[in-house]
């Protein structure tokens, strides 16, 4: 074991945990008090193999999105039902999980570089740098640390990559789950842009429910299904779809009004 123990990436396992205990401690009342965080599927995560597990979600802020991640999987390794209640399972927690992040927002100032030590694996996008539109050539090293990361325990990325709601998949996904063969489980997550700023940072507005999906591992065919087939699956399984971008009729948007007064969550006591 050892005090300086490293895991695959060279980072000090013992420093590393002390990070998600001091963070996790912090951030707790962001789901959990000035905010909730509403729960479904935690038995999933407790069903789970240690390995090659890849989580693929839509993404709403930079960091609170993951941090909420990172709680959820905890507590519900340590028996929580749906819920975070009782930072004690921070204490212990899983130090092999992992989040897929751009290299550029990883270096945007300190508290970024200190939260990449907590698992980040940093990649470069292709398509956009410093606010632009680019063409650039895959980083073969980023593949190979993603599958490095898969092979000593869980990834969490989001395909889209970017914030912005029903943009496309990125193809890369679907090439990695073709090559790797994780169990892939999708995530939903809603109100973390109404609570955060963009970064995921500040807290933008308080009595905001969070909600946070954990659906069935995928059904794939890792030999046999095309590209554009995993990318489609993905879509459907986030909720970004195409489809979902239906006319709504009036009687769903009143439903809809109803539900977002609900997201203003009171307290009881």
């Amino acid at each position: 074991m050892g005090l300086f123990r490293r895991n695959p990436f060279g980072h000090i396992l013992f420093l590393k945990k002390w990070l998600i205990r001091i963070f996790g401690i912090i951030t707790h009342k962001r789901y959990r008090g000035f905010n909730e965080l509403k729960i479904d599927g935690s038995e999933i995560i407790r069903a789970l193999p240690d390995r090659n597990v890849l989580f693929i979600s839509n993404h709403q802020t930079y960091f609170a999105d993951v941090v909420a991640m990172f709680h959820v999987f905890n507590a519900s390794l340590k028996g929580r039902a749906d819920n975070i209640k009782n930072i004690g399972y921070i204490w212990q927690p899983k130090l092999n999980i992992y989040y897929v992040a751009a290299s550029e927002t990883m270096r945007e100032g300190l508290l970024p570089r200190i939260l990449a030590y907590a698992g980040a694996i940093t990649v470069e996008r292709t398509w956009r740098a410093k606010g632009k539109d680019i063409q650039r050539e895959v980083n073969l090293n980023d593949t190979e640390n993603i599958k490095v990361a898969l092979s000593d325990g869980w990834v969490i990325t989001f395909p889209q990559g970017t914030t912005k709601s029903f943009k496309p998949v990125r193809k890369g996904t679907a090439h990695i789950i073709k090559q790797h063969k994780p169990i892939v489980v999708p995530i939903v997550i809603d109100g973390f842009r109404r609570a955060f700023d963009k970064k995921g940072l500040r807290i933008k507005k308080k009595n905001i429910l969070q909600s946070m999906v954990i659906k069935e591992p995928l059904q794939i065919d890792y030999d046999n299904e095309s590209i554009d087939e995993i990318v489609e699956k993905i879509e459907m399984a986030i909720e970004q779809h195409s489809s979902y971008l239906k006319v709504i009729s009036a009687e769903e948007i009143n439903e809809k009004e109803e539900l977002n007064k609900l997201r203003h969550w009171r307290k009881n006591y």
